[in-house]
């Protein structure tokens, strides 16, 4: 058969000259493969717990309305899954909010230790994986899913201290990895390197060759610590190699005020920003997977931007009949029930790299908090509202079920995604029944 090149075949089309730079590139004249369909993870977290009586649909099923705390997720109905009756069953060391923050994704007891809470005995870090990091490495694992980062960290307004009531993401047992909570930080991690590059790679050329003349010189005990400086120069120069790979961005780089302060009252601009930058680096495929942390467990932030001077916490721990207190609470779970719909928005207005519907289409969305309710302490019914697609379930429901442990829950985000060979999470005894059926 005689060969026909594309540029003849696209003008025997009757094609223009000056069309052909516009369409040669198409995937479908080109023969290359169409993109495919980017998988992702968000989970959001905010602490305290919430107002049941304003937070869960009376209703089961498609047919529900919406109670006033979820009220700014309305236009996100047909796309939702508000799940009411998941409990998390981890018993052992550490306080209800401890244990609620640090086995809120790692769905496994604390590990000993000398951290003491408001109750209970003391207690250390987590000692498992947590779930988005476990999603992290199956993503990793393959070429066809492996990004830059694997998976990226944001926090809000998270204090600068670390310690279980801080942290909810863990590379593994006693690992936590801290959020990222100034946005200058997240630039610099993101897009510095990017920036610097030049300068990056002169530079570890020039350290690596004197490190390596001087080894030879070296005691063993002083070898030891130069091959974990050479394990950092090889981590920088593999993180510039994954740079070079990702190529130009298809979304540019994000402007960030450069004066805006870390403060409490400026909350709202950086959750925004945070978000902004969070939907960013997952459009330029950076990452699949990523969690927004609101604050900490126990957090007492003053949301004076809401007419709130009281500590989150301490109206947390006052009586339903305070209807004071009551108020500003629902004022404050209602704040971040619009910072998880401006999450959602910001996904369904980007569009996906496939062409085909937006980035919310396959990214499944989880709001979570490390309690039920914050005046008992409660880690039954914790808050779990999803939103998006991507994981196969049948959404636009309100469902319940019967102190299910969270454990199940994750296996079926795992499973949804396509992490089918992981079998239990966490508490093996807490995976009886297996994942939760959510299709």
């Amino acid at each position: 058969m005689k060969h026909l090149d594309r540029r003849q075949f696209l003008r025997n089309l009757g094609i223009s000259a000056g069309t052909l730079p516009f369409l040669s590139g198409l995937p479908s004249l080109t023969g290359a493969p169409a993109p495919q369909k980017r998988q992702r993870l968000i989970v959001m977290f905010s602490p305290n717990g919430t107002i049941p009586n304003e937070f869960w649909p009376e209703q089961e099923g498609a047919d529900f309305s919406f109670k006033s705390i979820l009220k700014p997720l309305e236009p996100f109905k047909k796309q939702m899954l508000i799940l009411h009756g998941i409990a998390n069953k981890v018993g052992g060391d550490g306080d209800s909010h401890m244990r609620g923050m640090s086995c809120l994704l790692t769905c496994d007891e604390l590990l000993k230790g000398n951290i003491m809470g408001g109750g209970g005995n003391p207690a250390g870090w987590a000692s498992n994986i947590s779930i988005d990091q476990e999603m992290k490495n199956f993503f990793q694992s393959r070429a066809e899913t492996k990004t830059r980062f694997g998976s990226l960290e944001f926090g809000v307004a998270v204090p600068d201290r670390a310690d279980p009531w801080t942290r909810m993401s863990y590379a593994g047992g006693n690992q936590p990895i801290a959020p990222m909570d100034d946005p200058h930080q997240v630039l610099k991690k993101l897009y510095g390197q990017m920036k610097d590059k030049e300068s990056l790679v002169s530079i570890l050329d020039d350290v690596g060759a004197d490190l390596k003349r001087v080894s030879s010189k070296l005691s063993a005990r002083d070898k030891a610590l130069l091959d974990q400086h050479m394990t950092l120069v090889r981590g920088l120069e593999q993180d510039l190699a994954d740079a070079d790979k990702q190529g130009a961005l298809a979304h540019p780089v994000p402007k960030v005020d450069p004066s805006i302060e870390m403060v409490n009252d400026n909350t709202p601009q950086i959750s925004r920003i945070q978000i902004d930058l969070l939907v960013n680096s997952l459009a330029n495929d950076m990452a699949r997977v990523g969690t927004l942390q609101y604050m900490r467990s126990v957090g007492m932030a003053q949301m004076r931007w809401l007419g709130i001077e009281e500590g989150h916490h301490s109206l947390s721990h006052d009586p339903d009949d305070k209807k004071e207190s009551y108020e500003k609470l629902m004022k404050i779970n209602t704040w971040f029930a619009g910072e998880f719909a401006y999450l959602a928005k910001r996904l369904s207005e980007t569009p996906e790299a496939s062409g085909e519907g937006s980035m919310l289409d396959n990214t499944l969305l989880v709001w979570t908090n490390e309690l039920g309710k914050g005046n008992t302490h409660t880690l039954d019914n914790i808050p779990y509202v999803m939103v998006g697609g991507g994981c196969g379930f049948k959404m636009g429901r309100s469902l319940k079920f019967d102190k299910a442990a969270h454990n199940r829950l994750w296996l079926s985000v795992a499973h949804g995604i396509g992490h089918t060979s992981l079998k239990t999470f966490g508490k093996t005894e807490l995976c009886e029944g297996g994942a939760l059926v959510l299709a």
